[in-house]
């Protein structure tokens, strides 16, 4: 069977926890592209301190495949289903955060917001790319998410070089800010 007849679309996977590292390793081996993006996070133990790699999204990693390939996918050890088989993950999504990881932007993993204002970057290394925009005490953060896992990430972004993508967009109250602020802290 020939599968590049088949259109490969971007799926999230879930894994086991702290499956991660594993199961994206062996699905490279098989042959698939995978994505997982990770951040470093410094950890303090009773005797040392270290800079560890962090998954974004725990629990969960990305894959480019055909909607018609299931079985070397499920039959990965760690990975327990395909999230929503029938719900690609758009494109533009991904490229998003490839883009983060791959510029070293400094990025934190927050939780999934739905409330704010969806903005485009129309300057600096971001410029194009698409997401929310969060305001809190004079910093600015650009919200980006997966909405099929329902994770985001965090980055610092200067709110001049951002403009609203739609005239009529939901603009959350001080203090939904303020809520949301503390969840992702």
């Amino acid at each position: 069977m020939d599968l590049s007849l088949f259109d490969e679309r971007w799926f999230a996977i879930q894994v086991r926890p702290r499956h991660e590292f594993l199961a994206a390793s062996i699905l490279r081996h098989k042959g698939f592209r995978e994505f997982l993006p990770t951040y470093k996070s410094k950890r303090q133990w009773s005797d040392r301190r270290k800079e560890i790699e962090l998954p974004f999204f725990p629990g969960y990693i990305f894959c480019r495949f055909s909607s018609q390939v299931h079985a070397p996918i499920l039959t990965t050890p760690g990975v327990i289903r395909i999230v929503g088989i029938n719900s690609a993950i758009p494109d533009s999504e991904i490229e998003a955060i490839q883009a983060i990881v791959s510029l070293r932007i400094p990025a934190t993993p927050c939780s999934y917001l739905k409330i704010g204002t969806r903005v485009q970057v129309i300057a600096g290394p971001l410029a194009g790319i698409q997401g929310i925009l969060l305001s809190y005490r004079n910093h600015h953060s650009l919200i980006l998410s997966v909405t099929l896992v329902q994770n985001s990430i965090s980055v610092e972004i200067e709110h001049t070089n951002v403009t609203p993508i739609h005239e009529n967009t939901y603009r959350p109250t001080d203090e939904e800010q303020r809520a949301i602020c503390r969840q992702v802290a």
